[in-house]
């Protein structure tokens, strides 16, 4: 009698998986339990994460024009405003990744809301310049956590549907920028920006509060040797995807190795790779954030805006729509990235949209209608950004 040894089972899009006849692993499991409502749930959670975060980055391009007036603060400190949240971003990575490794995404993610609804609402009632600035420090500091999202996303993707599914999640990003500009045209012109600030907290409100009802991810657990409650998530996802569950026992899938450290990266065979990525991701955020934060101030430095006194521009209704216009331009550019990575891969893909955004770059200070050609450049460069991964 031969014993067999592996079997072929058809996952959720038709195709043959080998297995192990008495194992799996999560990542086998996934595959074959494919895409489902479990994912669906996950999506929106997850791209509520992506929009608050996104709204956080909006409203800097917002406060710092009105804070000027009201404080009567020089530019520096108002660069200085942004510029402390991003340092926050720079240095809490490492902290919230340890935090993750150690207790689980889901942990990590819900002490991260926590923090980002407390230091926003209190933003909102600084009492001064000073006050701002150590909160928006803080803000910062706690948005190093949202990648962590990304991270746990990706865990429970089949890997057909992974590139496509991360990338999709930028449209939650601009669907927050959106929302965020659309808060501020009902409820800045008659309220300021302090009441602005506190009801933009309402995405971190209700993402903090759902974050108990999220599944931890299974390879968190496997990696830890949880394998009874790897097994149970794995029959969530069965249950709600209503696909049936694989019989046999779970194993890890990874070696029992030692923890990676940072200098990992810098191994010979690594190293070129570490350090043209770094630079690409520096690229993209020097480029993208650069254009979001901009983006008000072309429309403040018109004729007519300033007050000479005080230094500063107010916003008016007309930036706003404007605003909202160039936001908008980013979904056209996130579906048209998802469409040229099919016929020419992420790294031509990426190649082409760096070309296209330098030319706009270049030409960007000649053009007239400045709101239209920032429009177009965010449109052609957001897709960048979510291609490294």
């Amino acid at each position: 009698m031969i014993k067999q040894t592996h079997i072929e089972l058809l996952n959720i899009d038709g195709e043959l998986e080998t297995l192990p006849a008495d194992t799996y692993t999560v990542q086998q499991a996934v595959n074959l339990l494919g895409f489902g409502w479990f994912h669906v749930k996950l999506s929106l959670f997850v791209g509520l994460c992506w929009m608050a975060d996104s709204m956080e980055m909006t409203i800097l391009s917002i406060i710092g024009p009105t804070t000027q007036c009201e404080w009567n603060i020089s530019t520096y400190q108002k660069a200085f405003m942004t510029t402390i949240v991003f340092l926050g971003m720079i240095i809490s990575p490492s902290f919230w990744t340890q935090l993750s490794d150690r207790y689980g995404r889901k942990s990590a993610l819900t002490f991260c809301g926590v923090l980002l609804v407390l230091y926003s609402f209190l933003s909102s009632v600084a009492p001064t310049f000073t006050w701002l600035i150590i909160l928006r420090a803080l803000v910062g500091f706690s948005i190093g956590c949202i990648p962590q999202s990304v991270t746990l996303y990706a865990e429970f993707l089949p890997s057909k549907h992974k590139g496509k599914c991360v990338i999709l999640m930028d449209c939650f990003w601009a669907l927050g920028a959106c929302f965020e500009i659309a808060l501020a045209l009902a409820i800045y012109p008659n309220f300021g920006w302090r009441w602005l600030l506190g009801f933009s907290t309402a995405p971190l409100l209700l993402f903090t509060s759902l974050t108990p009802w999220i599944t931890e991810s299974a390879r968190f657990h496997t990696i830890n040797g949880n394998y009874d409650k790897a097994v149970r998530v794995l029959e969530q996802i069965a249950k709600d995807n209503n696909r049936q569950m694989l019989i046999g026992r779970l194993t890890s899938d990874y070696e029992a190795n030692p923890p990676h450290q940072l200098k990992t990266l810098f191994k010979p065979e690594l190293r070129k790779t570490t350090l043209i990525l770094w630079f690409l991701w520096m690229s993209c955020a020097f480029c993208y954030y650069g254009l979001v934060l901009i983006s008000a101030e072309v429309f403040l430095s018109d004729k007519g805006k300033a007050t000479p006194s005080q230094n500063c521009s107010s916003v008016n209704t007309k930036d706003f729509m404007d605003l909202m216009w160039i936001t908008f331009s980013e979904f056209p550019g996130i579906f048209l990235t998802i469409a040229v990575i099919k016929r020419h891969g992420k790294k031509k893909t990426m190649t082409l949209q760096f070309i296209i955004f330098s030319i706009c770059m270049s030409i960007l200070s000649l053009s007239e209608r400045q709101a239209w050609g920032i429009g177009y450049i965010r449109c052609t460069d957001k897709g960048n950004c979510e291609l490294l991964p």
